[in-house]
């Protein structure tokens, strides 16, 4: 008798089965994004506060980011940018140093999962490179506050990792952890309102 496989999917909330190994669009739920990503904390969870700060209102600040600095941005760009780490709602939020010691394993399962929901939501399978280039490019202006208002790097440490923003860019925006139910509402409603105008 061969031996069994081992278990590979996970079950949502939303009562989905989501097979890590082949996740497909129809078992992509918003919800459960939305659930995950606001109960997984950024930067280990060794962040000031009384609450982590989730990957929903990271994904949320690099949204608003992303629009601050491409004002032209499609609609469909910037649900791309607000999706950009929903894979991590099953996966949870690995540091850099632990991506790389797990190796490139890794980033296929992640790449797996973005065209799942990347699909599910009638967006590009996979965002040309120079969309994920601007993506990027407001994920590390996302690093930069998050490292210096609540992570503890001092600014010239995080001017080292991620490069310091132009002041205009960050001016008005705050980071101060909340609830997770408060960040799931919030990020549930901002994917409604982009899906809405697409």
């Amino acid at each position: 008798m061969p031996p069994k496989q081992p278990r590979a999917w996970q079950r949502m909330l939303s009562g989905r089965r989501l097979d890590l190994l082949d996740p497909t669009p129809v078992d992509i739920e918003i919800e459960d994004i939305a659930h995950g990503l606001a109960f997984v904390a950024r930067w280990n969870g060794q962040t000031r506060g009384d609450f982590p700060y989730s990957v929903a209102e990271h994904s949320l600040l690099v949204e608003a980011l992303f629009g601050r600095m491409y004002p032209r941005a499609s609609v469909a760009d910037r649900l791309t940018a607000l999706l950009h780490d929903a894979p991590e709602y099953v996966i949870g939020d690995m540091i850099s140093p632990v991506k790389t010691a797990v190796g490139p394993d890794y980033g296929k399962l992640d790449d797996r999962l973005a065209v799942a929901i990347h699909v599910r939501f009638g967006l590009p399978a996979v965002p040309t490179k120079a969309l994920k280039k601007r993506i990027k490019a407001a994920d590390k202006v996302s690093a930069w506050m998050e490292a210096t208002e609540i992570a503890g790097f001092a600014v010239a440490e995080a001017d080292r990792f991620f490069g310091r923003p132009a002041p205009e860019l960050i001016d008005g925006l705050r980071i101060a952890p909340r609830p997770p139910v408060e960040v799931r509402a919030e990020f549930t409603q901002r994917h409604a309102d982009l899906l809405a105008a697409l």
